[in-house]
């Protein structure tokens, strides 16, 4: 181990190199050999991967600092892949500082406006209450959500409800019933589970059967991506269609974007992302709308389609074949497409159409249980940070790195599936650690893992993208807000 890296200012290198006699080691366990094998890494990209040792960032039970280095890693690994193959040498080394990936899975909250300010990331009712036999969490954070938790609960929206009234309600409730309702009505929810519980049932026996990536090839001519000079990133000339929201889906397009991809992110007329996070995870993106309700919304949809190299999405797995317009119409109009898709409740089981959030998969998959066991406290107790949103992010970027590379070697094109309970299943699997009391980290401990970057609202000093290959380093593009331009390449 190393020892302390971090600095109170800022670095002009938000990627340094190794500090002084930190040992960079070969990182082909855990996480990256499991994603590399899963993902179909073929080439010599994941043995040239060095993870370089640090402290723990993240305090708690379970190893976040493990799963965070071997995702980003696997994610750099891939591109190495892909970089080779285009510029025809050999595959660059990657270097992953451990400390830095792991405080990435952070991003969106380690954050310093410089001369403007960000509104709260949680709307005022959002959170946990004690039903009268457990703890429940209602996520509130879009309007419809707010608006159907509050029909369920059977109480008026009105600008002064305070969580005193909304505690009241729930007061009444069984923990499972209160969530079944908000769920019948369009809304979301999670009753806290002991740990070990969920997964004795239907619908978490068949997302532990799953693959942590599930991931089907089809035949197709590919279109050549184009050969690139050794010095230009590895994604530059790739079309990336990004049709999701917080947090997973941007954190994968965030990090293609930040190796090159044109990423064109799309959203319905009228709807508002969490606007706390928009100057994060638009950051290096083309944002526009399209109405999908409309036959020509889809047939616009389609012609990107036809146009993109990858699609990333995170809509429920019946949402848009409801609309005759998703991956399976897709792959006609494209099908060399690589596909990569995000689901909460995975795609077998009987809750694979359900709605869900990170906050709510750990209070599901008794990951709050296990911390709040882990802390002596009375409350459900969350990790530390989005690590199933931030974790499933990787796992997409890596599984649509390694389709590039896999079109390129053969035409095929890719479909890849992965979930935030799947991934929480793997993380409750691997052996407790950790310091329940270690403090979250601020942005003054973060010093050489930092920059200034541009948005449409004024600088925001916050965390560079983690990893380095070779000699190249990713780039930190312009944050704007949702629907800034058009619907075109």
């Amino acid at each position: 181990m190393i020892g302390d890296m971090a600095s109170t200012s800022i670095s002009n290198d938000p990627h340094p190199p190794p500090a002084a006699g930190a040992a960079p080691r070969p990182g082909a366990t855990g996480p990256l050999a499991e994603v590399g094998a899963l993902i179909g890494l073929e080439g010599p990209g994941i043995e040239r991967v060095d993870v370089v040792a640090g402290p723990d960032v993240w305090r708690g039970p379970l190893p976040l600092d493990d799963l965070a280095a071997g995702l980003v890693a696997a994610a750099l690994a891939a591109l190495s892949e892909l970089h080779a193959g285009r510029t025809g040498s050999a595959a660059a080394g990657v270097v992953v500082e451990r400390r830095h990936a792991a405080a990435s899975f952070l991003a969106e909250g380690l954050v310093e406006p410089q001369g403007w300010t960000l509104p709260p990331v949680w709307d005022p009712i959002a959170g946990d209450y004690l039903a009268s036999d457990g703890w429940i969490r209602l996520h509130t954070n879009y309007g419809h959500h707010r608006r159907a938790a509050l029909r369920a609960l059977e109480l008026a929206d009105r600008p002064d409800l305070g969580r005193d009234a909304v505690a009241a309600a729930v007061a009444g409730w069984w923990a499972d019933a209160l969530e079944q309702a908000v769920v019948d009505a369009g809304g979301v929810a999670a009753a806290q589970r002991a740990e070990g519980a969920w997964w004795h049932t239907d619908a978490g026996a068949a997302v532990r059967a799953e693959p942590l990536v599930a991931l089907t090839t089809r035949a197709a001519a590919g279109r050549p991506l184009g050969r690139l000079a050794a010095e230009a990133l590895p994604l530059t000339g790739v079309r990336v269609l990004d049709l999701t929201r917080v947090l997973a889906g941007p954190v994968c397009t965030g990090f293609l974007a930040a190796w090159g991809a044109d990423v064109l992110r799309i959203d319905p007329p009228d709807f508002d992302e969490v606007p706390a996070v928009v100057p994060v995870t638009t950051a290096g993106k083309r944002t526009a709308r399209l109405d999908l309700a409309s036959a020509a919304g889809r047939e616009q949809l389609l012609a990107l389609v036809a146009e993109a190299d990858i699609v990333v999405h995170g809509y429920r797995s019946d949402a848009l074949a409801k609309l005759g317009a998703g991956p399976e119409r897709w792959c006609e109009v494209r099908p060399d497409l690589v596909e990569v898709a995000l689901d909460a409740y995975g795609w077998t089981g009987p809750w694979r159409h359900r709605r869900g959030f990170d906050s709510l998969v750990q209070h599901t998959s008794g990951i709050t249980a296990i911390g709040q066991a882990a802390a002596g406290a009375e409350r459900p107790v969350p990790m530390p940070c989005q690590a199933l949103d931030h974790g499933c992010g990787w796992l997409l970027g890596a599984s649509a790195v390694a389709g590039l590379a896999r079109r390129a070697r053969t035409g095929a094109g890719t479909s890849a599936r992965v979930s935030l309970a799947r991934l929480a299943s793997w993380l409750v699997d691997q052996p407790c650690s950790g310091d329940p009391q270690r403090p979250a980290p601020t942005l003054d401990d973060l010093g050489p893992y930092l920059t200034v970057a541009p948005t449409a609202w004024g600088p925001l000093r916050r965390l560079a993208w983690p990893g380095r290959l070779g000699d190249l380093l990713p780039a930190m593009g312009r944050s704007v807000p949702i629907g800034a331009g058009a619907a075109r390449w």
